[in-house]
């Protein structure tokens, strides 16, 4: 999975509509190839992040869970810890 594309369910206050496009935005660079599309596929591009963000934020209204839900800065700080591990020399 692409780094850049985080876990959006579960999460208070929930995902926004940036956070949702965002995704969708790195999902699209990632199955197409490109980071910038030529022009004319700049169209096409677009349409499949639109369409990927509307479905994205279905999926996230619908989805159901019983655990309580996560604090972004918790877990950013263990993203965080994890990357320095990772990234130590």
């Amino acid at each position: 999975m692409c780094r850049n594309i985080r876990p959006l369910n579960n999460f208070e206050p929930p995902a926004t509509r940036v956070e949702v496009t965002a995704a969708a935005l790195q999902y699209v660079r990632k199955v197409s190839g490109t980071a910038k599309p030529s022009q004319a596929n700049q169209a096409a591009f677009d349409q499949a992040v639109r369409e990927i963000a509307h479905l994205t934020q279905h999926l996230l209204d619908d989805l159901i869970t019983t655990a309580p839900p996560k604090d972004r800065d918790v877990e950013g700080a263990k993203a965080r810890a994890r990357a320095e591990l990772r990234y130590a020399r």
